[in-house]
């Protein structure tokens, strides 16, 4: 099944990223799973590398991260991306600049849609 997860909260100060990331993770550990993850407004932050949080506190970097080392694919708007000063250069590797016809395409792609 393919899955396009829109995530539009902060990474951090509440917990709608994080409960989008723990699921899309969890639906790629199944093979026959595809996940695309598309960053909207602060929910583009999610994608910085280098975050430092709390010991015992959740990591979004590390969500991220597995997601796409399982073949899972990330997008950042890049409106929000400039709204919030975050350059190409500060994002995990493996995440991707992205416009709205990208979002288009894969809402296309997608046979569900989950919204966070």
């Amino acid at each position: 099944m393919n899955y396009l997860f829109i995530l539009n909260d902060p990474p951090y100060g509440t917990e709608r990223s994080y409960n989008g990331l723990r699921l899309a993770r969890t639906l790629s550990k199944t093979e026959s799973n595809e996940i695309r993850i598309f960053l909207l407004g602060d929910a583009a932050l999610c994608a910085k590398s280098g975050q430092k949080v709390p010991q015992g506190y959740y990591n979004i970097e590390f969500f991220i991260q597995s997601i796409l080392k399982r073949n899972g694919q990330i997008g950042v708007c890049g409106v929000c991306m400039e709204a919030r000063g975050l350059r190409d250069k500060e994002l995990i590797s493996g995440a991707q600049h992205s416009t709205l016809e990208h979002l288009a395409e894969w809402t296309e792609w997608a046979g569900k849609v989950l919204t966070f």
